[in-house]
């Protein structure tokens, strides 16, 4: 015992052993009670329900529904809806709807690749200066800073404007600017984190930086990491967008939402409804799915939520 605080077989405190952090509701697990009060937040679950069917469609719609996605078809551009072309054809002849499907698995694709990289490097970046302190953590944050006085949109028109841009470019482009806020919640957490008392005995015991980081710090920023990637996802999206309709999109025939809406906007006035209105019905419901998503999660990591 250490401070009254139970040490685990390495000699270190445990705080999820700490009588207070595990008195919760009827006995149950953390797993069930998590689960609990996430199911409890309607929206949240609203959400989850969203994404997974427009994943469903996305990429099991295509098995199904086939379509031409490569080869123009003049013959039939700027078609209504009907019962061959569901939701019409576009100006150069693509199905609406098919385009929806694979234009949503690169937009989709790269909202979470990038929520992964940016929250992952965001996260040992912010740990590292904040466990650190010092210079160290002056330096770290201050490079942070710096980037984030530079507008985000313009970062990344100058980036996707001297690349030839792809799906794998604008991860790269779109992660390299995201991590910036993880970095800052991270570092703020750890901070935290490092005072308290098993980050302490870690330390008395010869534990080294690294391994207090890895086994200490960032465990205890789990539910921060988790709950800033989905807000993560649904940035990603909105700025792939944003490229897409200033022009910095993956050229034809790949195909991506805010490239529809960019295109689709060339013909709302002749009347072309259905070339705008499907890819931005499926950019805001992303993103405000995956926006409830996060929410629910904030609640379920919240500590007084847990034990009720």
């Amino acid at each position: 015992m250490i401070g009254g605080i139970p040490i685990d077989p390495d000699g270190v405190s445990d705080p999820a052993s700490n009588s207070e952090d595990s008195s919760w509701d009827g006995g149950g697990s953390v797993v069930r009670l998590s689960l609990s009060v996430f199911a409890e937040n309607r929206l949240a679950v609203a959400g989850l329900g969203v994404v997974v069917a427009l994943a469903l469609f996305c990429f099991i719609g295509p098995l199904v529904y086939h379509t031409n996605q490569v080869q123009t078809s003049l013959g039939v551009q700027d078609q209504g809806p009907s019962l061959r072309h569901v939701l019409g054809t576009d100006d150069v002849g693509y199905d609406i709807l098919g385009r929806l499907m694979v234009g949503g698995q690169t937009t989709l694709v790269v909202g979470v690749v990038v929520a992964l990289l940016a929250t992952s490097f965001g996260v040992v970046w912010g740990a590292m200066a904040g466990f650190a302190g010092g210079l160290v953590d002056t330096f770290m944050m201050r490079a942070v800073d710096s980037l984030l006085a530079i507008p985000t949109l313009f970062l990344l028109l100058f980036l996707a404007s001297i690349f030839t841009p792809s799906e794998l470019l604008l991860i790269i482009v779109i992660a390299s600017v995201a991590w910036l806020v993880p970095s800052r919640l991270v570092r703020a957490e750890t901070l935290s984190v490092k005072t308290r008392q098993f980050v302490e005995a870690a330390q008395g015991q010869g534990s080294g930086p690294t391994r207090i980081i890895l086994r200490h710090v960032i465990p205890n920023v789990f539910g921060t990491m988790v709950v800033n990637a989905t807000f993560q996802v649904a940035d990603a999206i909105l700025a792939v967008t944003s490229l897409s309709f200033l022009g910095l999109g993956i050229p034809p025939p790949a195909a991506n939402w805010g490239g529809m809406l960019s295109n689709g906007v060339n013909y709302v006035y002749n009347g072309y409804w259905w070339q705008v209105w499907p890819a931005g019905l499926c950019i805001v419901l992303v993103v405000v799915a995956f926006n409830f998503i996060g929410d629910g999660l904030r609640d379920t990591f919240e500590v007084r939520l847990q034990r009720r």
